[in-house]
């Protein structure tokens, strides 16, 4: 299955003429929205790619298989018709507890009816065209048959089935071992710029917003850079085909942007075999949570970890997070054999 994204620099750096917001100000170009299906293809176009939203890990992968599921059956994408996605078909794009993925699905459906973005494109006579809209008109689940069908908004449907001629590709395995949502925000935003191995500057405000960050989260540049950056890298360079190298630009003394280079590794990637070889310790995400509660309240690996004044809660999150990295869990994993862990 692969991911493809549009690339038109002319536009993206040159002409810039609207604008898209999806819970906050986003960014986009003048190529538009657009969502290309084909027999295992998604395609994206530079703007969706560069664009901000607040779609959590599962929801991104939930509109991602309903375009899959799109392509698949013939059907395409319409305000009309519902797309059916079965909880098989997340486990086996994205390697989850058979027992866990009917149930974040169903969460994320929840979740996602009340997903809202405004966007602003220009009229034929030059003036600029605010629409506000849900990603969803519809969506609904089927405990007996743990499946979730959905269907897009009619402001949304244009913006994903346009197509223009100019896009590369990629595969969907590269993101389905990403874990942090950070991650696949953070691999789309990189790979837009494959031809060059190399990105513009970022500027931290509208980067923020690109990956998902909430206004009030991770505020100290320290902490968005280790909690939000560092994890995302770790992750692209385990898990994808790139191996990805930050660069971070000030003004004054202030952070002001980042920058990224990256090279394609020089042979594809196995994403099961590297997984295998690289993090031997599996654990699903209801073990990451049980025991990232459990870590914290440990005398010994708190003594050894926690941070001054932060609280439970706090070193709980941050451990969680610690957990999706392979060697990090290698780190932690004779604190984690001792409360149990298998």
């Amino acid at each position: 299955t692969y991911i493809t994204t549009f690339i038109d620099l002319y536009h993206y750096v040159y002409r810039p003429f609207h604008y898209i917001i999806i819970w906050c100000s986003i960014t986009t170009s003048s190529v538009g929205v657009v969502i290309k299906i084909m027999k295992d293809l998604v395609v994206k176009d530079n703007a969706l790619i560069n664009a901000s939203y607040n779609l959590d890990l599962v929801e991104q992968r939930l509109v991602l298989l309903a375009i899959i599921q799109a392509r698949e059956t013939g059907k395409g994408i319409n305000a009309n018709d519902a797309l059916t996605i079965h909880a098989s078909s997340y486990i086996e794009n994205f390697n989850v507890e058979k027992h866990t993925a009917y149930g974040v699905l169903k969460e994320a459906c929840k979740v996602l009816f009340d997903r809202r973005f405004t966007y602003q494109s220009m009229t034929t006579k030059g003036n600029i065209k605010t629409t506000h809209s849900r990603w969803v008109s519809e969506i609904s689940y089927v405990d007996n048959e743990a499946t979730v069908s959905l269907i897009f908004s009619p402001a949304v449907v244009p913006l994903i089935t346009r197509l223009e001629e100019r896009f590369t590709t990629y595969e969907l395995k590269q993101v389905s071992q990403l874990t942090s949502r950070y991650a696949t925000r953070l691999y789309e935003l990189l790979i837009a710029w494959r031809n060059t191995g190399k990105t513009p500057i970022f500027q931290i405000d509208t980067f923020r917003q690109q990956l998902g960050v909430a206004e009030d989260e991770y505020t100290r540049s320290d902490n968005f850079k280790r909690r939000v950056l560092e994890i995302a890298i770790s992750q692209i360079n385990t898990f994808t085909d790139i191996t990805v190298k930050l660069e971070q630009h000030k003004t004054g003394r202030s952070i002001s942007g980042y920058s990224f280079t990256f090279k394609t590794k020089a042979r594809p990637k196995d994403i099961q075999n590297n997984t295998e070889k690289n993090s031997p310790i599996r654990i699903s995400a209801k073990q990451i949570e049980w025991f990232s509660n459990k870590l914290a309240h440990d005398p010994a690996f708190a003594s050894k970890y926690s941070e001054i004044g932060e609280s439970y809660e706090d070193f709980s999150k941050r451990i969680s997070e610690h957990l999706t990295i392979p060697s990090k869990l290698k780190e932690y994993a004779p604190y984690l054999k001792q409360l149990g862990f298998k």
